[in-house]
């Protein structure tokens, strides 16, 4: 990104409270994400993106109330252009990633360092 481009405003969506606040934390501290907005299950996700209206959203895959596969199948029914980063430790995430690549647009696997996942968000950015 250069310095001319808009920072970014990210959705992290995580059931875990831990995850989405250190996440929340790091991404804030970056100079090309101007605001990060939470949300612990899709069907909150969905209602924060018409909030909202992320550049970006982080997909935790697996969560109750609504999964990471149908809220980010309905956020680019209505939003394409928003980019979906999912972020999974689940095996095989990265693979049903990879095949629904029309939902999602980058992989990054929880156990990968933080730099890892700016790298993704920046890459569809």
């Amino acid at each position: 990104m250069t310095s001319s481009t808009k920072t970014l405003r990210v959705l992290v969506v995580d059931d875990h409270e831990l995850t989405r606040c250190t996440l929340q934390l790091a991404l804030s501290l970056q100079s090309c994400i101007g605001s990060v907005e939470v949300a612990n299950n899709g069907k909150e996700a969905i209602s924060k993106v018409h909030k909202y209206k992320p550049d970006v959203v982080i997909m935790d895959l697996h969560m109750p109330v609504m999964d990471g596969w149908s809220a980010s199948s309905a956020i680019k029914t209505e939003y394409p252009h928003i980019k979906i980063v999912a972020y999974s430790a689940a095996d095989g995430g990265k693979a049903q990633a990879i095949s629904n690549g029309a939902i999602i647009d980058a992989f990054c696997d929880k156990g990968a360092c933080t730099r890892s996942l700016l790298e993704a968000i920046k890459s569809v950015a």
